[in-house]
């Protein structure tokens, strides 16, 4: 593939304001009518009290839980020699179904939608811009706490961000930008961070060793005549408490100390992602670490992580690392509290020029995850002579969670 046709994908990856043939601004109010409701709403539901999934136990081995979670955002998006954009969308909305349903046997599902309203955003199949999907759903048989064997539509288990991590218990507004978040797409193959097979996972050492390793189909609709397995794996330590689920968190509020460091590698072979790339192996290494520990009536939240990436759909050959961190501040009631963060990320692309992200923000919370209102900026700043464009995104996000 070219530089200039490289250049090309990456300068359109986390999408482009508008072209100047367009309206002077685009304001979306008349078509979005049914998100304004959801945000009157969810502004309202900031009076109530903390709320939860609903779990009913039907007899002493079978039990259900049910509950949803929801992210409403607004943007407001400017580039360089392009029109303002005002964006409303519902970022996430998840419903949640999980159980057991015999000793050792439980099973997990989200019917989700992402980006939904989201301009220029239009896959159904997936539940992107419209339409809703299976996002997760998988069987689990757990004989120990060592040995879980997971089958299903689940998490690539590679990076601790979108590896590891609940969406919806994070520091910053959103994932890392390179993995999908705020405006991009995900750097490596996946139904929209996820992928459907078998995974093998548990923990060692009283929690202290996490360790997941997976076998999935990995890239669909590909061009190759023959395509191989995609196999992945990650393993994490924890030597102070232990993060022992699936979901984990990626900002505990203060409430448990942590310290992990991890790495994942992830590969498929003899992958062909155009017409006009070559057939390669695609496989992507990844280092990270995070902290998140209580100083007094505060605490404060690190997350670092760095990336080797080869033959990726959406930057080919490249290097990416980002750095987050915050403060949770003394409460200033019972129930609320700040959070102010600072954020910076990178990607350097061997047949392209480079891009910076650098953004912060601040989370209000008034329910802990449950009901938190986000303020976040980001600026990207990419390499001069690129195709891509300097842009400034602000995003207003409203999250609840029953």
């Amino acid at each position: 593939m070219s530089i200039s046709e490289t250049r090309g994908r990456t300068a359109s990856h986390i999408g482009s304001a508008r072209s100047k043939t367009e309206p002077e601004s685009i304001f979306k109010f008349p078509h979005r009518i049914p998100l304004r409701l959801a945000a009157f709403v969810l502004i309202h539901l900031c009076a109530l009290p903390a709320i939860c999934g609903v779990k009913t136990k039907l007899d002493d081995e079978k039990w259900f839980e049910i509950g949803a979670r929801v992210q409403g955002w607004y943007q407001a998006v400017s580039e360089e020699d392009a029109l303002h954009l005002n964006d409303f969308m519902m970022r996430r909305a998840y419903f949640y179904l999980q159980g057991q349903v015999a000793p050792k046997l439980t099973f997990f599902t989200h019917i989700a939608g992402d980006r939904l309203g989201q301009e220029g955003m239009d896959s159904p199949g997936s539940g992107l811009g419209t339409g809703v999907s299976l996002r997760d759903g998988w069987i689990a048989y757990a004989p120990f706490e060592e040995l879980k064997i997971q089958a299903g539509r689940m998490y690539v288990p590679f990076t601790r961000s979108y590896g590891t991590e609940s969406t919806f218990a994070l520091l910053t507004l959103d994932l890392p930008f390179m993995q999908g978040g705020v405006r991009a797409k995900t750097f490596y193959p996946s139904n929209v961070g996820r992928d459907d097979g078998v995974t093998v996972w548990g923990n060692l050492a009283k929690g202290i060793v996490q360790y997941r390793v997976g076998v999935f189909d990995g890239q669909q609709g590909t061009q190759s005549i023959q395509k191989s397995p995609r196999t992945a794996a990650r393993i994490s330590i924890n030597p102070l408490e232990s993060e022992g689920q699936w979901f984990n968190k990626g900002n505990y509020l203060g409430s448990k100390k942590i310290l992990s460091i991890g790495v994942g590698y992830d590969r498929q072979a003899d992958l062909k992602w155009a017409s006009n790339r070559p057939t390669a192996d695609y496989s992507a290494w990844t280092v990270d670490s995070f902290f998140d520990h209580p100083i007094k009536s505060s605490a404060v939240n690190f997350e670092w992580a760095y990336t080797g990436i080869k033959n990726s759909p959406e930057l080919a050959d490249a290097k990416t690392w980002y750095l987050q961190g915050g403060w949770l501040m003394p409460a200033f009631t019972k129930a609320f509290r700040m959070q102010p963060y600072g954020k910076y990320e990178s990607v350097y692309r061997n047949a392209a020029a480079d891009t910076g992200y650098a953004g912060g923000g601040v989370n209000l919370l008034f329910k802990q995850h449950d009901v938190k209102l986000t303020f976040e900026f980001n600026k990207v700043l990419p390499e001069s002579g690129s195709m891509e464009k300097p842009k400034s995104i602000f995003t207003v996000q409203m999250q609840v969670g029953i």
